[in-house]
């Protein structure tokens, strides 16, 4: 196991965005040197109480890092990055924009925060079973049709870390409002401070990549099996995807994201599998033997509950670049606590360091899924750089982050008032393609990052899940 130590690079007057890309770089190992390669361009700023656009340029930056890296490693030439800090601001949002149709809701209608008795807290219920989970915990079923104003009534009445429990313990997700100081003394919070940004362990022994390599699309050929949810793992795989990997996504029978599927399926192949069938778990090791890299953000104790943990991927692929996103860490009493971004940022001390500096009465998170659409990046690069280890050493690795540490580094960063903000995107941020979406035509943001020689583009338009046999 190997733990990268962030190098402290920053010298008087570095700018933010390139202080974090450096650290982030050291997390993964990076070579300092190679940091310096890549332009960060651009002005403006997301109004937060946090550096949110400049950690959006320093995580898209530190994976187009990973993909020069890997270009140099299969030519002998680093390609120059470029990323533009308005448009990394904007692809942390929403990057496609429908052309006469309308997304689904991203939110379920009871979702959100509530005053408890004694503070905040918020219940995610997007999922169907986790609905139910909140709604049985307030003596409702999902059937009694329960409004906001009913819900938040009925928690009123809770003391929200008993709330909280409850819903856990229920099988649902929600998360009580902690300051930056509570969570630093919070059991949870210490075994997260603890663990490193990104680990890495190292693999098995890999077989060699064809000899083939094309620089215009710096992955094609490699296959990336994509077992991730909402939101940062379909982040770190439509980055994959667009440059040229061959990605399937697996899904459970039945599941759906809503708003999330048209925005980050482009480029993939998305099918189903139940995995807790004999037979359909057989055709996944199959896949799995035959996969590059595997991408998964489910719990930490999940995949080990189907017969598929760690030890058992590496042997059935040894050169697997394995790489997972654990939402409140790896160690700690929560390590297998369901969780999204929005209730990280509630339980980190994110959303109440919002409130406080802004002066407002409620929880205030920050502009966009930050968290998440970071870790995203952060895991596209663990990825890449597995690509560019395996190939000098031939051997495969895992990596590890999770969206609290991800939490706990940009609060590292705080951000004073923003005198140029970044607004909504404008017609001269999308790219005049339109792309033919199973939901309808839509246009896409301009990539944020372009890579000398090679650019980002899908080569099929985002499509609904179960739409592609579970084959390579």
């Amino acid at each position: 196991m190997r733990h990268f130590e962030p190098e402290d690079r920053k010298l008087a007057g570095d700018a933010p965005d390139r202080v974090m890309l450096s650290r982030l770089w050291s997390a993964l190992g990076g070579k300092p040197e190679i940091a310096d390669t890549v332009e960060l361009a651009g002005e403006g700023s997301l109004a937060s109480v946090f550096a949110v656009s400049d950690f959006a340029a320093a995580a898209i930056g530190a994976a187009g890092l990973a993909l020069a890296e890997w270009t140099a490693a299969r030519t002998g030439s680093v390609p120059e990055a470029h990323v533009d800090r308005r448009l990394a601001s904007l692809w942390f949002s929403f990057s496609i924009a429908p052309q006469g149709w309308d997304l689904p809701a991203v939110w379920d209608a009871i979702a959100g925060d509530y005053p408890a008795a004694d503070g905040w807290i918020r219940l995610h219920t997007n999922a169907a079973a986790h609905r139910a989970a909140a709604l049985s915990v307030l003596g409702a079923a999902p059937e009694d049709g329960l409004n906001r104003a009913a819900v938040a009534a009925r928690v009123a009445g809770w003391r929200a870390d008993e709330l909280e429990a409850a819903v856990v313990a229920a099988g649902g997700c929600a998360a009580a409002m902690r300051g930056l100081d509570q969570w630093a003394g919070h059991p949870q919070g210490r075994a997260v401070m603890a663990e490193p940004l990104m680990r890495m362990d190292l693999g098995g022994g890999a077989r060699a990549f064809a000899s083939g390599f094309d620089a215009a699309r710096p992955l094609a050929g490699i296959r990336v099996l994509d077992l991730t949810r909402v939101l940062a793992g379909p982040v770190a795989t439509r980055f994959l995807a667009g440059f040229g990997a061959d990605v399937l996504r697996i899904d459970p029978p039945g599941w759906d994201e809503g708003a999330i599927i048209p925005e980050v399926t482009p480029g993939k192949r998305c099918a189903r599998l139940n995995l807790k069938q004999a037979g359909d778990r057989e055709r996944f090791t199959a896949l799995l033997k035959d996969a590059d890299v595997l991408v998964h953000g489910y719990r930490a104790d999940a995949l080990e509950a189907l017969g598929l943990g760690a030890e058992v991927r590496r042997g059935l692929n040894p050169g697997l670049i394995d790489v997972s996103l654990n939402a409140y860490g790896w160690t700690g009493p929560w390590a297998n606590r369901r969780g999204f971004d929005s209730l990280v940022q509630m339980s980190g001390g994110i959303a109440e360091a919002g409130m406080v500096r802004s002066g407002a009465e409620r929880p205030v998170p920050l502009p966009v899924q930050a968290l998440d659409h970071g870790a995203g990046y952060l895991m596209a690069a663990a990825a890449v750089r597995g690509l560019t280890m395996r190939h000098f050493h031939a051997t495969g690795s895992r990596w590890r982050t999770s969206l609290a540490r991800v939490g706990a580094f940009l609060a590292g960063f705080e951000q004073g008032p923003v005198a140029d903000p970044i607004g909504k995107p404008v017609p001269a941020d999308y790219s005049a393609d339109v792309e033919q979406t199973a939901w309808g035509p839509a246009l896409r943001l301009r990539p944020a990052v372009r890579l000398e020689g090679a650019a980002m583009a899908w080569d099929r338009p985002a499509a609904g899940l179960g739409t592609s046999a579970p084959e390579w």
